[in-house]
């Protein structure tokens, strides 16, 4: 077991990519100090351990560095080597988690932003599009792995439902902040997953307070309550 101060996170409580790393790092059992960051005012820590882009999160190990969301939670699972793993243990199936998870980072995650953003024509333009793109994630992975939600890892959760979940989970936050949504009864195997994922305790403990993320997302995105 490591020692408490040679793993520190330094994360933002509303950053789904900062609850990545908790998530993981919970599920190995592996102690850390968490260093809350205000990206408006960047901490020389911060900057320090992430010259390059000064961003969250960053998991400092024994005194260096590793950043970017996805890339902390390979070297979790890699460093530590618990069981049960996050990435599976075929070489092909891990290829096509990372694929996925890359997928749902670059293309469904920012195409959420324009709904939030737009109004009229436009939204629902945008709404079409973050549409298509959950079908082609959904479409892949029950294709790729011959397997429906919720879990990829037996009972525990794995690499993509550390990804999804920590996003995806908060969708009831974004609509009561005053933003449009996704609607799950247009994707019911997604947000069956999603489902699954709320019931799981780690997740539940992990994720942002509901009404402060509410709250920050109506002063962020200038939003009125529905």
């Amino acid at each position: 077991m490591e020692k408490q101060s040679e793993v520190v996170l330094f994360g933002v409580w509303a950053s789904p990519y900062s609850t990545r790393v908790e998530l993981a790092l919970k599920l190995n059992g592996i102690p850390y100090k968490y260093i809350e960051e205000d990206l408006t005012n960047k901490s020389e820590l911060l900057l320090h351990y992430n010259p390059v882009l000064g961003k969250v999160p960053v998991l400092v190990h024994k005194g260096k560095s590793i950043t970017e969301s996805l890339v902390i939670l390979e070297y979790i699972d890699e460093y530590w080597n618990n069981s049960p793993k996050l990435l599976p243990e075929d070489p092909c199936d891990r290829a096509k988690v990372r694929f996925w998870a890359n997928f749902y980072d670059q293309k469904v995650i920012p195409s959420t932003y324009p709904i939030i953003m737009l109004k009229g024509k436009e939204q629902e333009k945008a709404i079409e599009d973050n549409c298509e793109l959950h079908k082609v994630f959904e479409d892949g992975i029950e294709r790729d792995f011959q397997q429906k939600p919720p879990f990829f890892n037996g009972d525990a959760l794995g690499f993509l439902d550390i990804v999804v979940g920590s996003s995806a989970c908060c969708y009831k936050a974004f609509a009561e902040a005053g933003g449009s949504s996704v609607d799950p009864e247009k994707h019911p195997a997604f947000f069956s997953w999603v489902s699954a994922l709320l019931d799981c305790p780690l997740m539940k403990e992990t994720l942002p307070p509901h009404d402060k993320l509410v709250a920050l997302m109506r002063e962020k995105f200038s939003l009125s309550p529905k």
